[in-house]
């Protein structure tokens, strides 16, 4: 394989004129450590894996991280990131007919062979379609050339879809590890072949779990009125279509690297995927029934996956995820070995998916000592009648015995998840919701006096498909707002803090979850009015979907009501393997409050430390066909005795010896410390970086180049640095600077230590070196009283007298103490501040070289501004180029903001910063010797 190509300039990408306009701009610029990025003609086929929703959301994935791993270990396969843009950013692409690009390289998705899209909602619906156009790919599949991409969507929504099959080409049904490399393949062998993109997408239909909407009719269910997908006539389309799914997930190791977000993420840390399916059967839960059947990761893979992802992420925290957690077969001993394993690394543990019950007090101890935030539970309904209906095998006394066990052992707060609108559901029912919760918080009062927040957090129930509850009709408005209305009493009546979620955006859900394809011109006709993120509360618009239904003269009540159970469904085409009959026996069940008992229970597959003699014992074949997925229980139980031996939770362990039961003595004083001054850079995409980001980003980059950071005291304990002054979101520099502590007892040595970080920094943040401060040397923070700025100005956009007038305005002002007012924009409100007190000096035509060093190329003209920095703050450059140009009517250029290039602090040397600021300028040259690109 050829290296990888090395990224041109940052100045040179097409976002470069316009991201200081945008709020994020992190979100677009790629150059995070751990991307992968392949010369774009050395591969056969080009991926773009498509999220649609914006970057802080899709970078914590799992799906994707699975999909960007395995797609690029293939040599003839590369993949990289795209992600929907928010507002700002799609406006800037529309003003400067700018195509949506991928991150790794910034190549428009128009270019790619491939373009997937994770559906993990519906209501991210509309954002496919903003990727799409922004991409320059046409919105419907059979507007497409034999050029355009093919565009692919997979995840749990994509077995109900409908709404929107008229806009994609192809859906993978399942799981995605084996299908993605085949499809990718697939696809760009037959068009090597020369065939057309319709006989392409025939024979991509051949493949196992690959559903071609284009290639099957619609007619209309009688019964219902509802389009569904009649058999094809051609016998080599597949119908129905079956999901395909992994039998083993360790032929597909959870990757433990991969890119490292560059800004805050919704779930900012390493979460690894410990088992995919659940045995519990909730009968809401869609989730549940379609990743059957539970499949497990083994504990040593588990084990040896956060070990190398915390090596080389450098992440402080590490979550174990799965849709049940709790239910692992060795969740305990793994737990146990992890804090073992990760004890001295200042690595927190999460545990997510927690149910209700059933979670032992040693793995409780193990958790509190990793995780000492609250705890989250989903007892999803109130009343013990209504767990009945919807399976959740939880009693009134194991719910309060699991409080019980949080709160003795130290948690003071508890959240809550329940649901509304379940079938069957009344007014008792909806209100003891808020009295469980309440029972459960007065558990943590006789703890805590009082000191205790439980909150009930209450989403509304949508019927989803290929559960026994997708006959069910969803609630109405008017009735969910008279529910809310009796939780609201309820939770004033025993003070618990009550959380609901909005009732439009819950109902559209139900909508298009159990739509056809009438919907997908309802989609479109939302789209062009203006619908995004409908999933954000805060930008739903119900209005805009109203105006929709009824241009389209589409009636979605159909959708919400009852559904006979002998109709066809817009979603029976799509086989998820389970049984004829059995969601319709489970429906039976619920509305007669009976439970079914969880998967393998009833065949005694689980498998405990406790009875492990016992089941390796039991000879009888353990083969269920209640769901129709036939597990083969007989292996599970192996591999769970397996796992529970490879872990030594089998035996119990010896008791601890006297000397080890007693705590070591703490140290009779604090350990030494050693302190650095770093200097860095950060040019390009390093601009881009917030100083909140670097807060994150720089510990990441010394956990992996292994420096033996020193922490902070108390409660969260931090690394212990300090950075300098920090700079506005999109000025870069060529010299900061931080001060660091260190573990003066770890073996450390400075030497080549900058080449060490940059080894495994992200793209354009740089360091250039490294001291060690003495014990009475200043913190950065006391030393750097002074910045300096170089503003790049295009040559054609300034008169020859400009500088002068500028110079000339700050010489009046200074000279009468005239104040040079600014506006700074504080949480909304526009605030005057006088730059002057903040000005040193201006010095027009300096700063050419250091532009150069930047990278920033073009017919610029620089400006250096020196700027005083005091206990009383700093001014920003854009602030003194406003003052100056409105205090002496110079006219303002039409948008300060795109002239301020870059910004640049002196790059002094690192010896110099020991005590004591250099004050001097930068590198300059005369005007007439500054270079001039035509660019």
């Amino acid at each position: 394989m050829s290296l990888p190509p090395k990224p041109p300039s940052f100045a040179e990408h097409p976002y470069a004129a316009f991201l200081d306009r945008v709020e994020k701009p992190a979100r677009y610029v790629g150059g995070e450590y751990g991307q992968v990025r392949k010369p774009w003609d050395s591969v056969d086929c080009r991926f773009c894996l498509a999220f649609p929703d914006v970057y802080e959301v899709g970078m914590s994935h799992l799906g994707y991280k699975i999909l960007y791993s395995i797609l690029n270990r293939h040599e003839r396969i590369l993949a990289e990131r795209a992600y929907a843009p928010w507002f700002d950013m799609e406006a800037e692409l529309r003003a400067h007919n700018e195509p949506l690009r991928s991150l790794e390289s910034g190549k428009p998705l128009f270019e790619f062979d491939i373009v997937g899209f994770s559906l993990q909602y519906e209501l991210t619906y509309t954002n496919v379609l903003l990727m799409l156009e922004l991409g320059g790919i046409p919105l419907r599949s059979e507007d497409r050339g034999e050029k355009d991409p093919l565009v692919v969507v997979g995840g749990p929504v994509a077995t109900h879809a409908e709404p929107l099959a008229p806009f994609f080409d192809c859906a993978v049904i399942g799981d995605g590890e084996e299908k993605a490399v085949e499809l990718a393949i697939r696809w760009v062998e037959l068009k090597k072949q020369g065939l057309s993109r319709q006989e392409r997408l025939r024979m991509l239909a051949e493949i196992e779990g690959i559903y071609v909407p284009s290639l099957y009719d619609t007619q209309i269910e009688e019964l219902t009125g509802m389009r569904v997908i009649r058999p094809p006539e051609d016998s080599r389309i597949p119908f129905p279509i079956r999901r395909t799914f992994v039998p083993d997930l360790s032929k597909y190791p959870f990757p433990a690297d991969g890119p490292v977000s560059a800004t805050e993420s919704v779930f900012d840390r390493v979460s690894i995927e410990i088992a995919r399916g659940c045995t519990e059967g909730c009968r809401f839960c869609q989730a549940g029934m379609i990743y059957r059947p539970v499949r497990e990761r083994s504990p040593q893979s588990i084990l040896e996956t956060v070990s190398k992802a915390i090596c080389e992420g450098g992440y402080d925290e590490v979550s174990l995820t799965s849709l049940s957690t709790a239910d692992y077969s060795a969740i305990n001993p793994l737990i146990k070995a992890l804090v073992k394993q990760l004890e001295g690394d200042r690595v927190a543990i999460s545990v997510s998916s927690l149910r209700a019950y059933g979670l032992s007090e040693d793995l409780l101890d193990e958790i509190r000592k990793v995780r000492a935030t609250g705890l989250t539970f989903a007892p999803e309904a109130g009343s013990q009648r209504m767990r009945d209906v919807i399976n959740k095998n939880i009693t009134e006394e194991q719910l309060l015995t699991t409080a019980e066990r949080v709160f003795s052992r130290g948690w003071t707060k508890m959240k809550l998840y329940f649901m509304i609108g379940l079938p069957t559901e009344e007014e008792e029912d909806v209100r003891a919701i808020v009295r469980t919760a309440a029972r459960m918080r007065d558990i943590g009062y006789r703890y805590h006096k009082g000191r205790v927040e439980v909150t009930a957090s209450c989403s509304i129930h949508v019927p989803k498909p290929h559960t026994p509850f997708q006959w069910c009709a969803m609630d109405s408005k008017e009735l969910v707002t008279i529910k809310k209305r009796w939780l609201e009493e309820e939770a004033r009546a025993h003070g618990i803090r009550l959380k609901l979620h909005p009732t439009d955006a819950s109902w559209l859900e139900g909508v298009f979850a159990r739509g056809d394809r009438s919907l997908a011109k309802v989609l479109e006709i939302a789209y062009r009015l203006g619908a995004r993120f409908d999933s954000w509360e805060e930008r739903f618009q119900w209005s805009i979907w109203a105006q929709a239904f009824e241009q389209a003269g589409v009636d979605p009540s159909p959708f919400l009501g009852t559904i006979p159970v002998n109709a066809r469904l817009p979603w029976d085409h799509i086989d998820v393997g389970l049984e004829d009959g059995f969601l319709l026996r489970e429906y039976r069940k619920a509305l007669q409050n009976r439970l079914s008992p969880p998967c393998g229970k009833v065949a005694g597959s689980l498998v405990h430390p406790t009875n492990v003699r016992d089941a390796e014992r039991e000879k009888r074949r353990l083969v269920c066909y209640d769901c129709g997925i036939a597990c083969d229980l007989n292996a599970m139980r192996k591999d769970r005795i397996d796992f529970l031996r490879s872990l030594g939770a089998i035996e119990p362990p010896p008791p601890p010896s006297k000397a080890q039961a007693e705590p070591a003595p703490s140290p009779s004083s604090p350990r030494a410390l050693r302190r650095l001054r770093l200097g860095y850079r950060k040019i390009g995409r390093g601009a881009y970086r917030s100083h909140l980001d670097l807060v994150r980003i720089l510990p990441r980059i010394f956990r992996r180049a292994k420096l033996p950071l020193a922490y902070t005291q108390g409660y969260h304990p931090k690394p212990d640095l300090t950075l300098g002054p920090a700079l506005s979101l999109g000025i870069g520099s060529l010299s900061e600077y931080l001060d660091i502590k260190l573990d003066a007892e770890a073996p450390f040595s400075l030497d080549g230590l900058a080449e060490r970080l940059n080894a495994v920094s992200e793209a354009d943040l740089e360091f250039f070196g490294a001291v060690e401060l003495g014990p009475n040397d200043p913190a950065i923070s006391r030393v750097i009283n002074e910045a300096h700025y170089v503003l790049a100005f295009p040559k054609s956009s300034v008169s020859p007298s400009f500088f002068d007038e500028l110079v000339q305005a700050f010489e009046e002002a200074k000279a009468k103490g005239k104040p040079l007012f600014a506006t700074r924009n504080l949480d909304g409100i526009g605030r005057k501040i006088d730059v002057l007190p903040f000005i040193i000096g201006l010095l027009p035509h300096e700063g050419g070289m250091a532009l150069l060093e930047a990278g920033l190329i073009g017919n610029l003209v620089p400006l250096t501004i020196r700027l005083r920095i005091s206990g009383q703050g700093a001014a920003r450059p854009s602030e003194v180029l406003e003052a100056l140009l409105q205090g002496q009517g110079i006219p303002p250029f039409q948008s300060i903001r795109s002239h301020l290039g870059f910004g640049l602090i002196s790059p002094l040397d690192l010896p110099a910063l020991r005590s004591a600021i250099n004050h001097q300028p930068l590198a300059s040259a005369p005007s007439s010797a500054i270079p001039h690109f035509e660019h």
